[in-house]
């Protein structure tokens, strides 16, 4: 029996305490990773993690348990429930395991957000939770109907991808930024609100109320996004000064990924909110967690109904 994703999702939550925890799929189940390092399966809704001295130490009666059919013995961690422990020893766990020596043998892929993290940027069409970390961004504010053929949304667009292709292209050039890697860029996305609060009006464009956004690598600092602006303008003679440095940590949400035009999207927000409630959990909209909106497909090139946008909302436990 295959793990299922809200039972891999929820053991994800109860250790994001211990760092970065992502998963991906492996071989019809789940690698869990801990900023990069892999240490552990999910398989048939159980966890194993692997074996370490300072698991032993840590927990020496915990059960030992093969994943899969010759596999090397795991421990089995039977109470994903207990968050401080789990955070513990997920912890003392990583910080034993050697860090992964890069592939050899072939020239070197330009790291690509959405096929590396999948979980967060190619969900399921059906709804799902998912735990979101925090991570930087450039970003520009503004209001209005993004439609508008020279309006502030375009234009917005344009600035983002000016700085995003600075960064990217510093390698070609003397500025050295240290940990840099090659990348590709990530999607466009977008946080959405309505002017004067409420849910999102899809008949009122004119009052959004919106932050553009482009995810940044790690290695990118505020120094590094500083100088940024400086080559773009006077490469580009342009004043970037309304793109700014962001950093964002969206915490627990329910996802989905949309197909179809955007004005059809209602539709698969009534199903996350149905598919929320019915997991416990309520909507938890505030001025810094909002409607998000990370878009996959180029309307200028695919066909309305084909357009892939994945739609994250902010939520938390009812009763807390």
């Amino acid at each position: 029996m295959a793990s299922r994703l809200e039972f891999v999702q929820y053991a994800v939550s109860q250790m994001e305490e211990a760092g970065t925890i992502t998963y991906k799929k492996m071989f019809g189940e789940y690698g869990v990773y801990c900023d990069g390092k892999i240490f552990g399966v999910i398989c048939d809704d159980q966890l194993f993690i692997k074996v370490t001295e300072a698991g032993r130490n840590l927990k020496p009666d915990l059960p030992l348990g093969a994943p899969y059919t010759g596999a090397k013995p795991h421990f089995l961690i039977e109470n994903i429930d207990d968050r401080a422990f789990m955070r513990e020893f997920v912890t003392a766990t990583c910080q034993e395991l050697p860090i992964p020596k890069p592939k050899r043998g072939r020239k070197a892929m330009a790291f690509d957000y959405k096929k590396e993290y999948k979980e967060f940027y190619l969900p399921p069409a059906k709804p799902g939770l998912v735990e979101v970390p925090a991570m930087r961004y450039l970003a520009v504010d503004g209001q209005g109907d993004p439609n508008e053929p020279e309006g502030e949304y375009k234009a917005a667009i344009g600035m983002l991808y000016a700085i995003a292709f600075t960064i990217k292209m510093s390698c070609k050039g003397s500025y050295k930024i240290d940990g840099y890697f090659p990348y590709v860029v990530p999607p466009l996305e977008g946080l959405w609100r309505q002017k004067g609060g409420g849910e999102i009006d899809y008949a009122h464009k004119e009052n959004f109320m919106w932050k553009s956004i482009i995810r940044l690598p790690d290695f990118v600092t505020e120094e590094v996004f500083q100088w940024a602006i400086v080559e773009a303008t006077r490469k580009k003679q342009q004043d970037f000064s309304k793109v700014h440095f962001f950093t964002y940590e969206e915490g627990l949400c329910v996802q989905c990924m949309h197909v179809g035009p955007y004005d059809a999207e209602p539709a698969t927000i009534a199903a996350m909110t149905d598919y929320a409630e019915r997991m416990g959990y309520t909507a938890d909209f505030s001025e810094k967690r909002l409607h998000h909106e990370i878009y996959l497909s180029d309307p200028r090139k695919a066909a309305a109904e084909k357009l892939r946008t994945v739609i994250r909302h902010p939520i938390r436990r009812r009763d807390t």
